[in-house]
């Protein structure tokens, strides 16, 4: 089984990837989140950091772009192509209602026409791989069967397909009865996304569909970093490890970030997830998202060490 860790836009950035395979070893590939190609025909200083090859170092990365302009499109594949990226990942499942009303991500979708012309242009004019990643539809998930038909035109090397509409966002139960009916239709290696949180959550899916041998965690990976190596049978959740992988990228964000308040924002944004490691974590959760200095949160995040680990944790979200 290939497990690709998700793009998941102000967290999995190039210091979250080289930290996470430092401490717990590398995904077989890391999708960058992704990269926005304008008018301007530059990529922000941002993006630069985050695609940079000495940034990437020893790791297996796939560059992921957010547009529906094909000549953009084409000019951001060649240049990451000459960074040394051999594959590009199209984002078409991207379900946030600010982009799919600029008819991006998702909202690609609601357009079949226009995505047509638009992955003609770009598979033809780029010599690399191109990849997309999918929703089912934007209100259902009978739509697909005409999305699919689109994609099964091209030679896309993979198609990941999160297996909701882009009206659900990331709730309720992922639609598995669609995603049978779409991998049996694809054309395309294919690439299963949607909640599987735990290695037990895991373990189900290949029961149900022991022909896939691709899959994609996100929020779950990101929630308990160790997840791969428990869905691999390679060991128990490591307090030291979890800790390492804390403090070498708290550091990091101080060094690189101007200001304490850029910092706090990146470690809140982890413990949205990563809080379900512990046991009565909610309490401690609220302390480090009220932290407006370094020096509360990290008293806050000493006190979540503090707790004892769950096990078998998935991730939870607490408003």
């Amino acid at each position: 089984m290939q497990l690709s860790f998700a793009p998941l836009e102000g967290i999995t950035n190039y210091a979250f990837r080289q930290s996470h395979a430092k401490w717990f070893g590398a995904a077989d590939r890391y999708f960058i989140p992704f990269l926005v190609p304008n008018q301007t025909y530059k990529f922000t200083s941002r993006e630069k950091r985050d695609i940079a090859p000495e940034n990437n170092h020893g790791l297996c990365v796939v560059p992921q772009l957010l547009t529906n302009h094909a000549e953009q499109c084409l000019w951001a594949m060649e240049q990451l192509q000459e960074l040394g990226y051999s594959e590009v990942n199209l984002n078409f499942g991207c379900p946030s209602g600010t982009v799919v009303v600029k008819r991006k991500g998702a909202g690609f979708l609601a357009d079949l026409d226009t995505l047509d012309r638009f992955l003609d242009t770009v598979c033809t004019g780029f010599s690399g791989k191109v990849s997309v990643k999918t929703r089912l539809g934007i209100e259902d998930a009978q739509e697909f069967a005409g999305i699919l038909e689109v994609y099964n035109r091209y030679p896309l090397s993979e198609l990941i397909i999160h297996a909701r509409v882009q009206k659900d966002l990331y709730q309720g139960a992922v639609d598995h009865k669609a995603f049978s009916q779409a991998l049996s239709a694809c054309k395309h290696p294919v690439c299963y996304n949607g909640d599987l949180f735990t290695a037990e959550a895991f373990t189900k899916f290949c029961k149900v569909f022991p022909q896939v041998a691709r899959v994609m965690l996100g929020r779950g990976w990101v929630a308990n970093p160790d997840l791969g190596n428990q869905i691999c049978g390679k060991g128990v959740l490591d307090l030291g490890r979890i800790r390492g992988f804390h403090d070498e990228l708290y550091m990091t964000y101080r060094e690189n970030l101007s200001g304490e308040t850029p910092v706090l924002f990146k470690m809140k944004e982890l413990w949205h997830y990563q809080h379900c490691l512990f046991e009565n974590s909610e309490k401690i959760l609220k302390k480090i998202r009220k932290s407006k200095h370094l020096t509360e949160y990290e008293a806050a995040a000493q006190e979540m060490f503090q707790h004892p680990l769950i096990p078998n944790a998935g991730y939870r979200v607490v408003r």
